[in-house]
Protein backbone atom coordinates (compact mmCIF):
# COMPACT_ATOMS: atom_id res chain seq x y z
CA UNK A 1 0.00 0.00 0.00
CA UNK A 2 1.18 3.34 -0.82
CA UNK A 3 1.87 5.53 2.09
CA UNK A 4 -1.12 8.20 2.29
CA UNK A 5 1.09 10.82 3.01
CA UNK A 6 2.62 10.17 -0.71
CA UNK A 7 -0.64 10.24 -2.20
CA UNK A 8 -1.47 13.89 -0.67
CA UNK A 9 1.92 15.19 -1.93
CA UNK A 10 1.31 13.73 -5.44
CA UNK A 11 -1.51 15.19 -5.99
CA UNK A 12 -0.60 18.56 -4.65
CA UNK A 13 2.54 18.13 -7.01
CA UNK A 14 0.30 17.05 -10.18
CA UNK A 15 -3.18 19.47 -9.19
CA UNK A 16 -1.96 22.40 -7.41
CA UNK A 17 1.80 23.44 -8.92
CA UNK A 18 2.33 21.93 -12.13
CA UNK A 19 -1.99 21.69 -12.55
CA UNK A 20 -1.85 18.63 -15.12
CA UNK A 21 -4.41 18.88 -17.54
CA UNK A 22 -6.10 16.20 -20.05
CA UNK A 23 -4.05 14.97 -22.72
CA UNK A 24 -0.45 17.12 -21.28
CA UNK A 25 2.34 14.59 -21.29
CA UNK A 26 4.40 14.59 -17.43
CA UNK A 27 7.77 13.91 -17.10
CA UNK A 28 8.27 12.20 -13.94
CA UNK A 29 12.77 11.98 -13.23
CA UNK A 30 12.99 10.66 -10.29
CA UNK A 31 16.68 10.67 -9.34
CA UNK A 32 17.55 7.66 -6.46
CA UNK A 33 14.72 5.41 -7.58
CA UNK A 34 11.85 5.59 -5.18
CA UNK A 35 9.26 3.55 -6.96
CA UNK A 36 5.98 3.71 -4.49
CA UNK A 37 6.64 7.70 -5.08
CA UNK A 38 6.60 6.89 -8.37
CA UNK A 39 3.53 4.75 -8.25
CA UNK A 40 1.53 7.73 -6.72
CA UNK A 41 2.71 10.41 -9.13
CA UNK A 42 1.64 8.30 -12.02
CA UNK A 43 -1.75 7.54 -10.46
CA UNK A 44 -2.19 11.30 -9.74
CA UNK A 45 -1.65 12.44 -13.38
CA UNK A 46 -3.44 9.54 -15.15
CA UNK A 47 -6.18 10.69 -12.77
CA UNK A 48 -5.83 14.12 -14.13
CA UNK A 49 -5.90 12.93 -17.71
CA UNK A 50 -2.35 13.66 -18.51
CA UNK A 51 -0.09 10.89 -19.81
CA UNK A 52 2.94 10.02 -17.40
CA UNK A 53 6.49 9.50 -17.99
CA UNK A 54 9.28 8.18 -16.05
CA UNK A 55 12.85 8.96 -16.17
CA UNK A 56 14.83 7.01 -13.34
CA UNK A 57 18.28 8.01 -12.53
CA UNK A 58 21.06 7.35 -10.01
CA UNK A 59 23.80 9.77 -8.64
CA UNK A 60 26.33 6.99 -8.57
CA UNK A 61 25.49 5.91 -12.42
CA UNK A 62 25.56 9.04 -13.21
CA UNK A 63 29.00 9.93 -12.01
CA UNK A 64 30.40 6.39 -13.87
CA UNK A 65 28.89 7.93 -17.05
CA UNK A 66 30.48 11.43 -16.23
CA UNK A 67 34.25 9.86 -15.52
CA UNK A 68 36.72 10.20 -18.47
CA UNK A 69 33.40 10.67 -20.64
CA UNK A 70 34.09 12.15 -24.27
CA UNK A 71 32.39 14.96 -25.05
CA UNK A 72 30.36 13.61 -27.54
CA UNK A 73 29.24 11.18 -26.01
CA UNK A 74 27.49 13.30 -23.15
CA UNK A 75 26.84 16.46 -26.37
CA UNK A 76 24.72 13.07 -27.34
CA UNK A 77 22.66 11.82 -24.38
CA UNK A 78 22.06 15.79 -23.89
CA UNK A 79 20.64 15.62 -27.47
CA UNK A 80 18.17 12.76 -26.75
CA UNK A 81 17.48 14.07 -23.59
CA UNK A 82 16.74 17.77 -24.41
CA UNK A 83 14.29 15.91 -27.74
CA UNK A 84 11.78 14.30 -25.19
CA UNK A 85 11.87 17.56 -22.80
CA UNK A 86 10.80 19.13 -25.85
CA UNK A 87 7.52 16.82 -25.98
CA UNK A 88 7.01 17.65 -22.27
CA UNK A 89 4.13 20.17 -20.76
CA UNK A 90 4.96 19.32 -17.09
CA UNK A 91 8.04 18.23 -15.06
CA UNK A 92 7.86 17.07 -11.77
CA UNK A 93 11.62 16.34 -10.84
CA UNK A 94 12.54 14.75 -7.08
CA UNK A 95 16.44 13.65 -5.83
CA UNK A 96 16.07 10.87 -3.21
CA UNK A 97 19.47 11.94 -2.20
CA UNK A 98 22.00 9.14 -0.28
CA UNK A 99 25.41 10.73 -0.77
CA UNK A 100 25.50 14.57 -0.89
CA UNK A 101 29.44 14.15 -2.07
CA UNK A 102 28.56 11.47 -4.77
CA UNK A 103 29.91 13.47 -7.24
CA UNK A 104 32.42 15.52 -5.41
CA UNK A 105 35.33 13.42 -7.22
CA UNK A 106 34.54 14.62 -10.63
CA UNK A 107 37.15 16.68 -12.14
CA UNK A 108 36.40 20.57 -12.72
CA UNK A 109 36.47 19.65 -16.55
CA UNK A 110 33.74 16.24 -16.26
CA UNK A 111 31.44 18.78 -14.67
CA UNK A 112 31.66 21.55 -17.11
CA UNK A 113 31.19 19.06 -19.35
CA UNK A 114 27.41 18.10 -17.41
CA UNK A 115 27.10 21.86 -16.86
CA UNK A 116 27.16 22.81 -20.44
CA UNK A 117 25.58 20.49 -21.97
CA UNK A 118 22.70 18.36 -19.79
CA UNK A 119 22.21 21.37 -17.43
CA UNK A 120 22.09 24.36 -19.90
CA UNK A 121 20.76 22.26 -22.77
CA UNK A 122 17.97 20.22 -21.04
CA UNK A 123 17.23 22.23 -18.31
CA UNK A 124 17.91 25.99 -18.23
CA UNK A 125 17.05 26.29 -22.57
CA UNK A 126 14.25 23.51 -22.38
CA UNK A 127 12.68 22.39 -19.13
CA UNK A 128 12.68 26.03 -17.32
CA UNK A 129 11.29 27.94 -20.25
CA UNK A 130 9.30 25.07 -22.03
CA UNK A 131 7.40 23.32 -19.07
CA UNK A 132 5.32 23.64 -15.93
CA UNK A 133 7.87 22.43 -13.32
CA UNK A 134 8.23 22.10 -9.96
CA UNK A 135 11.29 20.00 -8.35
CA UNK A 136 11.65 18.61 -4.44
CA UNK A 137 13.33 16.37 -2.52
CA UNK A 138 12.63 12.89 -1.25
CA UNK A 139 13.42 12.31 2.45
CA UNK A 140 16.06 10.28 2.83
CA UNK A 141 18.26 9.10 5.70
CA UNK A 142 21.37 11.40 4.84
CA UNK A 143 18.78 14.10 4.47
CA UNK A 144 17.75 13.44 8.28
CA UNK A 145 21.34 13.23 8.94
CA UNK A 146 22.15 16.80 7.35
CA UNK A 147 19.11 18.11 9.21
CA UNK A 148 20.72 16.62 12.74
CA UNK A 149 17.17 14.55 13.26
CA UNK A 150 15.97 11.08 13.54
CA UNK A 151 15.16 9.72 10.16
CA UNK A 152 11.15 9.65 11.92
CA UNK A 153 11.21 13.11 12.95
CA UNK A 154 12.64 14.20 9.31
CA UNK A 155 10.12 12.58 7.41
CA UNK A 156 7.52 14.15 10.02
CA UNK A 157 8.93 17.40 9.56
CA UNK A 158 9.32 17.17 5.86
CA UNK A 159 5.49 16.09 5.35
CA UNK A 160 4.61 19.20 7.33
CA UNK A 161 6.46 21.41 5.02
CA UNK A 162 5.49 19.95 2.28
CA UNK A 163 1.94 19.64 2.47
CA UNK A 164 1.18 23.17 4.06
CA UNK A 165 -1.35 25.62 2.62
CA UNK A 166 0.55 26.73 0.32
CA UNK A 167 -2.44 28.90 -1.58
CA UNK A 168 -2.70 30.86 2.28
CA UNK A 169 0.31 31.74 2.08
CA UNK A 170 0.27 32.71 -1.63
CA UNK A 171 -1.96 35.39 -0.89
CA UNK A 172 0.27 36.61 1.97
CA UNK A 173 2.86 37.13 -0.55
CA UNK A 174 0.97 39.60 -2.35
CA UNK A 175 1.39 43.02 -0.74
CA UNK A 176 5.22 41.82 -0.60
CA UNK A 177 5.05 41.71 -4.28
CA UNK A 178 2.98 45.13 -5.04
CA UNK A 179 5.47 46.78 -2.88
CA UNK A 180 8.57 45.45 -4.59
CA UNK A 181 7.28 46.08 -7.63
CA UNK A 182 7.36 49.97 -6.64
CA UNK A 183 11.03 49.59 -5.56
CA UNK A 184 14.24 50.72 -7.03
CA UNK A 185 16.72 50.56 -4.70
CA UNK A 186 17.68 47.78 -2.42
CA UNK A 187 19.96 47.41 0.88
CA UNK A 188 21.26 44.50 2.76
CA UNK A 189 22.93 45.27 5.89
CA UNK A 190 24.52 42.71 8.57
CA UNK A 191 27.53 40.93 10.05
CA UNK A 192 30.24 41.53 6.89
CA UNK A 193 27.27 42.55 4.46
CA UNK A 194 26.58 45.77 3.06
CA UNK A 195 25.23 45.80 -0.44
CA UNK A 196 23.43 48.04 -2.63
CA UNK A 197 21.66 47.17 -5.70
CA UNK A 198 18.77 48.42 -7.95
CA UNK A 199 15.52 45.56 -8.87
CA UNK A 200 13.85 48.98 -11.01
CA UNK A 201 11.89 47.43 -13.70
CA UNK A 202 12.39 43.69 -12.60
CA UNK A 203 9.25 41.87 -11.59
CA UNK A 204 8.80 40.38 -8.29
CA UNK A 205 7.35 36.64 -8.51
CA UNK A 206 6.10 34.82 -5.82
CA UNK A 207 7.23 31.13 -5.14
CA UNK A 208 4.02 29.74 -3.42
CA UNK A 209 4.44 26.13 -4.24
CA UNK A 210 4.33 26.40 -8.03
CA UNK A 211 7.81 25.41 -8.92
CA UNK A 212 9.61 23.71 -5.33
CA UNK A 213 8.20 21.62 -2.94
CA UNK A 214 8.66 22.84 0.25
CA UNK A 215 8.20 26.63 -1.14
CA UNK A 216 8.05 29.89 0.44
CA UNK A 217 9.92 33.13 -1.36
CA UNK A 218 9.25 35.95 -3.57
CA UNK A 219 12.17 36.83 -5.88
CA UNK A 220 13.18 39.51 -8.67
CA UNK A 221 16.69 40.35 -9.72
CA UNK A 222 19.03 43.13 -9.94
CA UNK A 223 19.91 45.63 -12.40
CA UNK A 224 22.77 43.60 -13.77
CA UNK A 225 25.42 46.23 -13.65
CA UNK A 226 23.99 47.47 -10.62
CA UNK A 227 25.11 45.74 -7.43
CA UNK A 228 27.85 46.87 -5.39
CA UNK A 229 29.71 46.28 -2.07
CA UNK A 230 30.58 43.52 0.32
CA UNK A 231 28.00 40.19 1.33
CA UNK A 232 29.16 37.82 3.50
CA UNK A 233 27.01 34.28 3.57
CA UNK A 234 26.27 32.76 6.93
CA UNK A 235 25.17 29.53 5.27
CA UNK A 236 26.69 26.01 4.37
CA UNK A 237 26.01 25.33 0.89
CA UNK A 238 26.59 22.25 -1.20
CA UNK A 239 27.24 22.23 -4.61
CA UNK A 240 27.99 19.50 -7.15
CA UNK A 241 29.58 17.52 -4.05
CA UNK A 242 31.73 20.28 -2.20
CA UNK A 243 30.39 21.99 0.99
CA UNK A 244 31.52 25.40 0.98
CA UNK A 245 31.16 27.78 3.83
CA UNK A 246 32.25 31.84 5.08
CA UNK A 247 31.28 32.54 1.43
CA UNK A 248 32.30 36.27 0.64
CA UNK A 249 31.74 38.16 -2.11
CA UNK A 250 32.70 41.66 -3.11
CA UNK A 251 31.14 42.68 -6.04
CA UNK A 252 32.12 46.34 -8.43
CA UNK A 253 28.92 47.56 -11.04
CA UNK A 254 27.34 44.05 -10.64
CA UNK A 255 30.74 42.01 -11.28
CA UNK A 256 32.07 39.64 -8.41
CA UNK A 257 35.34 40.84 -8.60
CA UNK A 258 36.54 38.80 -5.28
CA UNK A 259 35.04 35.41 -4.07
CA UNK A 260 36.93 33.63 -1.00
CA UNK A 261 35.55 30.25 0.90
CA UNK A 262 37.27 28.01 2.88
CA UNK A 263 38.55 26.54 -0.94
CA UNK A 264 39.49 29.69 -2.81
CA UNK A 265 40.26 27.88 -5.76
CA UNK A 266 37.50 25.65 -6.29
CA UNK A 267 34.53 28.62 -5.96
CA UNK A 268 36.93 30.88 -8.49
CA UNK A 269 36.42 27.95 -10.89
CA UNK A 270 32.75 27.69 -10.41
CA UNK A 271 32.89 31.53 -11.15
CA UNK A 272 34.76 31.21 -13.86
CA UNK A 273 32.19 28.75 -15.84
CA UNK A 274 31.05 31.34 -18.16
CA UNK A 275 31.16 35.31 -18.37
CA UNK A 276 27.47 35.41 -16.49
CA UNK A 277 28.50 33.28 -13.68
CA UNK A 278 30.07 36.29 -11.75
CA UNK A 279 26.80 37.80 -12.20
CA UNK A 280 23.72 37.96 -10.13
CA UNK A 281 20.59 36.63 -11.77
CA UNK A 282 18.47 36.23 -8.69
CA UNK A 283 17.78 38.41 -5.20
CA UNK A 284 14.96 36.42 -3.43
CA UNK A 285 13.05 36.55 0.44
CA UNK A 286 12.68 33.37 2.25
CA UNK A 287 9.17 33.31 4.34
CA UNK A 288 8.71 29.77 4.56
CA UNK A 289 7.78 29.80 8.78
CA UNK A 290 8.47 26.20 9.19
CA UNK A 291 12.24 26.45 8.05
CA UNK A 292 14.24 28.41 10.43
CA UNK A 293 17.90 26.77 9.81
CA UNK A 294 19.92 25.05 7.14
CA UNK A 295 20.74 22.20 6.28
CA UNK A 296 22.87 21.92 3.14
CA UNK A 297 19.64 21.23 0.97
CA UNK A 298 19.38 24.25 -1.38
CA UNK A 299 15.88 24.07 -1.89
CA UNK A 300 15.08 23.85 2.03
CA UNK A 301 17.78 26.61 2.37
CA UNK A 302 16.52 29.31 0.24
CA UNK A 303 12.73 29.44 1.93
CA UNK A 304 14.29 29.78 5.59
CA UNK A 305 12.42 32.29 7.52
CA UNK A 306 14.19 35.69 7.94
CA UNK A 307 16.51 34.76 5.09
CA UNK A 308 17.43 35.60 1.61
CA UNK A 309 19.75 34.39 -1.29
CA UNK A 310 21.34 36.38 -3.93
CA UNK A 311 22.43 33.72 -6.76
CA UNK A 312 25.41 33.73 -9.04
CA UNK A 313 24.42 32.67 -12.19
CA UNK A 314 21.49 32.74 -14.18
CA UNK A 315 18.01 34.90 -13.90
CA UNK A 316 15.01 33.28 -15.13
CA UNK A 317 13.17 34.24 -18.49
CA UNK A 318 10.18 35.75 -16.01
CA UNK A 319 12.18 37.94 -14.29
CA UNK A 320 14.96 38.23 -16.59
CA UNK A 321 18.04 40.81 -16.09
CA UNK A 322 19.88 40.36 -18.99
CA UNK A 323 21.98 37.35 -17.51
CA UNK A 324 22.66 33.68 -18.57
CA UNK A 325 24.99 31.41 -17.48
CA UNK A 326 24.92 27.63 -17.17
CA UNK A 327 25.55 28.25 -13.38
CA UNK A 328 22.62 29.05 -10.87
CA UNK A 329 24.01 29.03 -7.60
CA UNK A 330 21.48 29.95 -4.48
CA UNK A 331 23.19 30.83 -1.51
CA UNK A 332 21.84 32.14 1.91
CA UNK A 333 21.56 34.33 4.20
CA UNK A 334 20.16 34.35 7.18
CA UNK A 335 18.72 37.79 8.87
CA UNK A 336 17.50 36.13 12.15
CA UNK A 337 18.69 37.72 15.67
CA UNK A 338 20.43 33.53 16.51
CA UNK A 339 22.07 34.21 13.16
CA UNK A 340 24.00 37.65 13.92
CA UNK A 341 20.70 40.01 12.52
CA UNK A 342 20.83 42.05 9.63
CA UNK A 343 18.43 45.21 7.86
CA UNK A 344 16.84 45.12 4.45
CA UNK A 345 16.38 48.61 3.23
CA UNK A 346 14.08 49.21 0.32
CA UNK A 347 13.97 53.00 -1.51
CA UNK A 348 15.45 54.47 1.95
CA UNK A 349 12.64 52.43 4.32
CA UNK A 350 14.07 49.94 7.03
CA UNK A 351 11.68 46.68 5.88
CA UNK A 352 12.53 43.66 7.73
CA UNK A 353 14.71 43.51 10.80
CA UNK A 354 16.34 40.29 12.82
CA UNK A 355 14.38 38.41 9.88
CA UNK A 356 10.75 40.36 10.78
CA UNK A 357 8.83 42.68 8.51
CA UNK A 358 8.67 46.26 10.21
CA UNK A 359 6.33 47.74 8.09
CA UNK A 360 2.38 47.11 8.53
CA UNK A 361 1.34 45.61 4.87
CA UNK A 362 4.34 43.12 5.02
CA UNK A 363 3.45 41.93 8.25
CA UNK A 364 1.28 39.32 7.21
CA UNK A 365 4.69 37.20 6.27
CA UNK A 366 5.74 37.31 9.24
CA UNK A 367 5.92 33.28 10.98
CA UNK A 368 3.62 34.18 13.89
CA UNK A 369 0.97 35.07 11.16
CA UNK A 370 1.46 31.77 8.28
CA UNK A 371 1.38 29.11 10.94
Amino acid sequence: MIDSRLEKLAKILVNYSVKVKPGENVLVQDTGVEPAFDRALVKAIHEAGGRAFVSLRDKTLDRALLRDAPPEQVELQARFERERMDEMDCFIGFNAWRNLSSWSDLSGDELDLYNKNIWKKVHIESRLPGTRWVVLRFPTAAMAQMAAMSEEAFEDFFFDVCTMDYARMSKAMDPLVSYLAKTDRVRIVGPGTDLSFSIKGLPPIKCDGSMNIPDGEVYTAPVKGSVNGVIQYNTPSEHEGFTYENIRFEFKDGKIVKATSNDNERINRVLDTDEGARYVGEFAFGVNPYITRAMKETLFDEKISGSIHFTPGNSYDDCFNGNRSAVHWDLVLIQTPEFGGGEIWLDGRLVRKDGLFVVPELEGLNPKNLM
